[in-house]
């Protein structure tokens, strides 16, 4: 079964993404900020992360930038779901690491077709 780290620092984005993950048949654990998601990284790689932008203690955009230093940190998909929709952030945010983009709000139909482009599904 896959992997997936779900970091946002709402708990209802976590959980709403928890069960649409789940019902794909993806083991989750979450993380609420961009510090205790890398924490996480380091004990497990996870094969697939779905990563806020604004979130306190580390945005995502400064985690995905120490994610790839990592060792092995260049192998989980990252696909950021965010609020942030201009060009410029979602340009940032794929130089940075990220494999796709989604927006929020979201639903189970966005998320999966996401992930199949990304190759997880």
């Amino acid at each position: 079964m896959k992997q997936c780290l779900v970091v946002d620092d709402s708990r209802v984005i976590r959980k709403v993404a928890r069960r649409i993950l789940e019902d794909m048949e993806f083991s989750c654990s979450e993380a609420e900020d961009g510090a205790q998601a890398l924490n996480e990284c380091r004990k497990a790689m996870p094969d697939a992360i779905l990563l806020d932008w604004n979130m306190p203690v580390m945005n995502g955009i400064d985690f995905l930038r120490a994610l790839r230093l990592e060792d092995g940190g260049d192998q989980p998909v990252v696909v950021f779901c965010t609020t942030e929709n201009d060009m410029g952030h979602i340009t940032e945010a794929l130089r940075a690491g990220a494999n796709e983009y989604i927006m929020k709000p979201f639903d189970s139909d966005i998320l999966g077709a996401k992930f199949t482009e990304a190759g997880l599904i």
